[in-house]
């Protein structure tokens, strides 16, 4: 019966996972996979996380099934995060938030919300963009399009074609944004050019859906929201996913959250009825365990602050590491620019490689980044910067 269901390849992404697991060179290093690890490559437990783990397991409790939305204080710190603690938007009750299972789950309650209510709308993403996010999309029947985006010649966004492509849209078309830290080229736009292109979402009356990782690691926590926050000033609707994922190191809790900015509280409460159905459909009510963490430590001033000296040390590190690859690969490639190394923002870099250079590197030092070229530069540390610096610059030279 199952004789036409047709072979699934894995994927590109967790498959390096399997192959770098499998690489029996003492020198690999893993630059693929989408994940922070501290300067000894470890994958770190935060200390505001701990604190929070000791108050749920004293006393050790029951676990019962959480409502279709969540812990309140799960969706309060979404929504704080997101949008700043004393935003008007939150005192209008304007936000209906759902606890999603990670980003990944936000991001398709999302997409069969807007399939169901808006079936004549297409949805674009930048180029390229997460690979997943086309899937997603069109796993919930929505038609994908792309949208133009970076530059490999010049290494920056191409913006002129962006608002010329935006300005063929049509109503209630959806656009998929990065507010920082875009994956996978860690290429930016600034605040100005924020400004002009929301202005072009209103004029057309386009539906924005912003995805949003890693706050906290591009600039800093209010200033990785500017997208946000300013689309919500302008009274744009406005889809919000985002991840406790990197940011609170909770990849395997799978702890996220989807927000929808409406024009009134009655909207907004029609809105938060049918994502709780769309959820209870897909999965029915989120995992307890992460949105408790999430619930202690954003809802508590003091590991608040915490947490957020925490991250900031991660995306320290991050930029310590960009200035460091880009010290070396000038030394030893002279002639070319690796500027963009660190004007570049988050965990990944696009580096220019070809895929035959990054098949090379694979191959040839054991060190694994996907064939697109992108780096997760939070997989280097000072005990592999030297060896993947020299190999880069190896198959660069050539």
């Amino acid at each position: 019966m199952f004789e036409r269901v047709e072979f699934y390849a894995g994927d590109p992404i967790l498959g390096l996972m399997v192959e770098f697991a499998n690489d029996s060179n003492p020198n690999k290093v893993n630059l693929g996979v989408g994940v922070y690890y501290d300067e000894d490559g470890v994958l770190p437990v935060l200390e505001c996380v701990k604190t929070a783990e000791q108050r749920i397991a004293n006393p050790i409790s029951a676990r019962p099934y959480l409502p279709m939305e969540g812990l309140p204080g799960h969706r309060k710190g979404c929504q704080n995060l997101l949008f700043g603690k004393d935003a008007p938007v939150l005192q209008q009750n304007r936000v209906a938030t759902v606890a999603t299972i990670g980003g990944s789950g936000a991001l398709k309650v999302g997409a069969d919300f807007i399939n169901t209510w808006f079936p004549q709308s297409k949805c674009y993403v930048s180029d390229p963009t997460w690979g997943n996010h086309i899937a997603i999309f069109e796993g919930s029947g929505v038609e994908v399009g792309k949208y133009p985006y970076y530059d490999k010649a010049t290494g920056t966004v191409k913006f002129e074609e962006l608002i010329a492509f935006f300005n063929t849209l049509n109503k209630n078309d959806v656009v998929l944004l990065h507010p920082c830290c875009h994956n996978p080229t860690g290429v930016d736009l600034t605040q100005a050019q924020w400004d002009e292109l929301l202005q072009v979402v209103q004029q057309r009356e386009l539906i924005p859906f912003m995805d949003i990782a890693y706050q906290g690691f591009g600039s800093d926590m209010d200033s990785d929201a500017y997208a946000i926050r300013k689309a919500v000033d302008m009274g744009l609707p406005l889809f919000v996913s985002n991840s406790f994922s990197k940011n609170l190191s909770l990849y395997g809790e799978r702890v996220g959250g989807l927000s929808v900015v409406c024009p009134n509280e009655e909207e907004a409460n029609r809105v938060f009825g049918q994502l709780k159905f769309t959820v209870r459909r897909i999965y029915s009510s989120p995992p307890s365990h992460g949105g408790r963490i999430v619930d202690i430590v954003m809802n508590d001033d003091e590991l608040y602050e915490q947490w957020v000296g925490e991250v900031y040390g991660m995306r320290d590190r991050i930029k310590a590491m960009r200035l460091k690859l880009k010290s070396v690969l000038e030394a030893k490639v002279p002639g070319r620019d690796f500027d963009y190394l660190t004007t570049q923002n988050g965990m990944f870099s696009f580096t220019g490689l070809t895929p035959e250079q990054v098949e090379r590197l694979k191959a040839e030092f054991g060190i694994y980044m996907v064939s697109n070229s992108r780096m997760c530069v939070a997989g280097l540390n000072s005990s592999n910067i030297d060896y993947v610096a020299n190999a880069m610059a190896e198959v660069l030279k050539d």
